[in-house]
This record gives C-alpha cells, structure tokens and sequence, in this order.
C-alpha cells in the first residue's frame, strides 16, 4: 500500500511538473518592487516594474507577450516635464539586457574598467544612469529576453521584419504610454546596433499611427538605416575605422602613432572622401602610379602591408583585416570592439575562428541578468531568457528606416537626432554612422538637429568606464537641449 501512495505521490508531483512547463504564458502580469539608487552622489527612491505586457492583433486578441522593465523615479510630483526613455537594443534577436545592464539603468554589471568581467558576477549600482533625469523603459521585442509568441505556431511573419517589427512595436508603446500615463510626458526613443534601425523607423511609425511625437531619437552604433553604400563608398568608409583600431594597437607609423587618435581621424577622413573613393570609382582604368600611392596610403592609415593591399585590388575586407593586424604578434582583433584581442588554433586563414569581444562580453551578461531578475526585481519564470534569440528567417525588404527617420525630423520642429559610435567597432563603424546623416539630409537643411558624439570603445560604447560615464553625460545633455521652454511651440 505505501509503494502505491508513493506512486501515486511521484506521479503527481511528475504529472504537476509538466504542466508548469506547460503553462500558457501570462501574458499580461507584472511585479513591482522599491530600490534605492545614487547617480551623480545623489540618493533618491525609484520603482522598478517588470513583467509581460501583451500584443494584440486586428482582432483585438492578444498574439504575443511583450518582457519589459519599468524604472520610474520616485517623488516627482508633476511628469508633464519628466522625460520618459524608450530603451531596446538590435540584433535582430537582441535582448534589452546590454542597455539595461550596461549603460543607462540604475545598475550595471560587474565589470573592470575596460569592459572585461569580473567574479562573482552580479550587478552594482550605476553611478552614471540617466534615471535621476529621465524614467526609462527597456523593452525586448518578441523572442527575446522573455518575450514570446503565444502561439508557437502562429504566424511569425507578424513580427519578424524591419517594417513588421516596428508596425507592432508602436502600438504596444503607444499601450504603454497609456497605462502608465506618460502621454504628457517628453519622450526620448534609445536603440542600440539594428536597434537604430528600429528607432529610426519608429519616430516616423509613432507620429503617423499614433501620434506619438518624441523630442529625440539616439542612435547607438547604427546600422546602414536602409541608405545604399554600394561598391567604392562601402569599401572605403571602413577606412577611418581601421586607423582608429590600427593606432589602439600601435601599428601605424611612427609619425602617425605619436598623434592622438582625434589628431590623425580628420586626416583618414579626408583621404577617405576626396582621394580613396574616387580611386575606388576608377577600378581597372586607375593609373600604376596612382594605384600604387592609393596602396601606400591605404598601409600607411590601415596597418596593413601595401603588397596585401594591392593583391586584394586596392580594398581590405574587414574580416581580413582582424585576422591580419595582429598576425605576426599571435592575435586576431574583435569585431564589435576591435580592442579585444583574440587567438586562433592556427594562424594562417583570412579570418578569425571567432569574435574576441562577444565571448567576453557573454561571460558577464548573462549570469547578471538572470541574478538581477529573480533575486533583485523578483520577477520568477523558468522561460529561458533569449540573449539572442531565434527571429529567423527576418524580413528585410522595404527597409526606408533612415529616410523615415528624415521625414520626422522635418514634420516635427522638436525632434532632434544624435549618433554616439564607438571608434574601434568594426561591425556598425563611426564615419558610415556619420555618412548616414550627410545622406539622409542631403540639402543640408537640418544639420543643425543632428549630433555625432564619438568614444574611445567600441560597438558597446559603455563597456569602458570612462566612456560610459561620458556617455551618459552626453545623454542628459542631448535630453536638456531637445526639451522645449514650457509655453514654446512646435513651429518653424
């Protein structure tokens, strides 16, 4: 008899396990919890609220579970004037953990000054977060952190694509807006990597479904924004990327490497525009002379030897060059921050076995942000969080992010656009950042509404202490400057 009611007892206990694996996802629940943070030496009470919030359809029918966390300042009696921030990173398939956990929330994880990680992991407080000006929500679009379909079967075409993902990212903000009771707030949109792709499309998508008008949109290491770079243009503007990552690692000449970085950029730039383009344009019609002083020049900001340049036929591959840099010395050099340095099992190939700066940065991240979760917000599931997530096949056709982004800059008089790129990224690099805006605002009309802000990191610009205390200086600053007078008007 007591086998059988022990049976019975394993089996229930087995039958109760599957169906809380099983359990349909809540996908409209959260929790709230109390935490102090100091920023700039000042202390101040905030609230954090995480949880699901959900994504209908047509029908009104809930398709998808939204996961986002919800930093609101405590004893702000008035937030008409309150900035709300808007937070998301790339990928596609990017969870929002980088922002979070890295650059503007309240914590941030352990790490050492250069961005490396440290034990035990965990998180501390973020001394530079942008909460003591600004609430901020970070928010995991579907199969990420989270974030999932309700239907594992449904219909993936709904949220996987450029054009998709923005159409159903505005009206969960706009739901957002409305349930927290921000509509009279001024509103900031932040995305990192293909999350630019996604601010860019949203500050148009916002104003014209929703309208929703933002004060500022903040590319983080942005993508191409769906602006053609084809052929010469596209194989130079890496160039000034490559003299950066070259002088990190001291292998420029002598006459160059005793330059500050910020002394020898202008100089690649110009070379970059007026002379290798256009020597790129020319192709097989170039000159011997010229194709050989295009080759020197292209060594001497590169640090690549001039016979590889000129057997490559005047162009450097970018995998080519984190293979080669450091080929005598043992080391390739990462992708997404080229200060990294990785090793090979071989060292012949023209490319690295893998990227040096991801492997770091996973070490770090990924423990903290499960701890952090469960243990500081209290927020319990056993749904795996998707670092990375599973978003393909993604759908890139009809992607005028960076045109849209344009035209909401010239519908809204208030909206105001900064770039801030990393000098060692080699995946989203600073000068084709920059030869976005020149693109989008060809005219030159609405220069004075765009702002580059540069740091001596790479793709992760806040992975480096000292650029992540700059950086969110310059956030604050950017939000100070795009927040109007009370009284003044939206009018040219």
């Amino acid at each position: 008899m007591k086998k059988i009611l022990l049976s019975l007892f394993i089996f229930a206990v087995c039958v109760g396990m599957l169906c809380a694996q099983s359990a349909e996802i809540n996908p409209d629940s959260v929790v709230s919890s109390k935490h102090k943070a100091t920023i700039k030496g000042v202390s101040f009470d905030y609230t954090a609220i995480t949880g699901m919030m959900p994504v209908w359809n047509l029908d009104g029918k809930p398709v998808a579970a939204i996961n986002f966390t919800y930093y609101e300042r405590e004893g702000v009696s008035d937030r008409s004037m309150r900035p709300l921030v808007i937070s998301f990173n790339g990928g596609p398939g990017a969870a929002s953990l980088w922002m979070q956990l890295g650059y503007t929330g309240p914590v941030r994880v352990k790490i050492d000054d250069e961005g490396y990680p440290v034990m035990p992991y965990g998180t501390e407080n973020n001394p530079f977060s942008i909460l003591d000006v600004a609430d901020i929500v970070y928010i995991n679009p579907v199969n990420t952190g989270f974030s999932r379909m309700l239907d594992k079967n449904g219909d993936r075409s709904y949220f996987f694509g450029v054009n998709e993902d923005i159409a159903y990212l505005s009206g969960w903000i706009r739901t957002f807006i409305t349930r927290y009771n921000r509509w009279d707030s001024p509103k900031f949109v932040i995305g990192e990597s293909y999350g630019t792709t996604r601010a860019s499309g949203l500050a148009l998508a916002l104003q014209s479904r929703e309208n929703i008008y933002l004060n500022g949109v903040v590319l983080v290491s942005a993508t191409d924004l769906g602006l053609r770079r084809d052929g010469p243009v596209r194989e130079a503007l890496l160039l000034p990327y490559m003299a950066a990552t070259a002088w990190y690692h001291k292998k420029l000449p002598a006459d160059l490497q005793q330059k500050d970085l910020l002394e020898i950029l202008p100089e690649v730039e110009r070379f970059t525009i007026e002379e290798y383009i256009p020597a790129l344009a020319w192709g097989g019609s170039l000159s011997e002379p010229k194709r050989m002083e295009i080759a020197r020049l292209v060594s001497r900001y590169s640090g690549i030897a001039q016979e590889a340049i000129i057997n490559y036929n005047l162009t450097i591959s970018t995998n080519f060059f984190w293979k080669e840099l450091l080929r005598k010395e043992g080391y390739t050099v990462g992708r997404l921050d080229s200060r990294y340095r990785g090793k090979d099992v071989a060292e012949g190939g023209d490319r690295p076995d893998y990227n040096a700066e991801m492997t770091t940065w996973n070490q770090a991240f990924t423990p903290a942000i499960y701890h952090y979760l469960a243990n500081d917000l209290k927020y319990h599931t056993d749904l795996q969080y998707y670092v990375s997530g599973p978003v393909r096949p993604w759908n890139n056709d009809g992607n005028n992010t960076g045109n849209d982004l344009m035209k909401a800059v010239a519908q809204n008089p208030w909206l105001q656009v900064m770039l801030q790129s990393g000098y060692f990224d080699g995946a989203c690099d600073f000068f084709s950042g920059q030869y976005n805006f020149w693109q989008m605002d060809k005219g030159g009309k609405f220069q004075d509404r765009f702002t580059f802000k540069g740091y001596r990191s790479g793709h992760m610009i806040y992975m480096r202490r000292e650029d992540l205390q700059q950086a969110n200086e310059d956030l604050r600053t950017f939000i100070r400057n795009a927040m109007p007078a009370p009284g003044a008007a939206a009018k040219y």
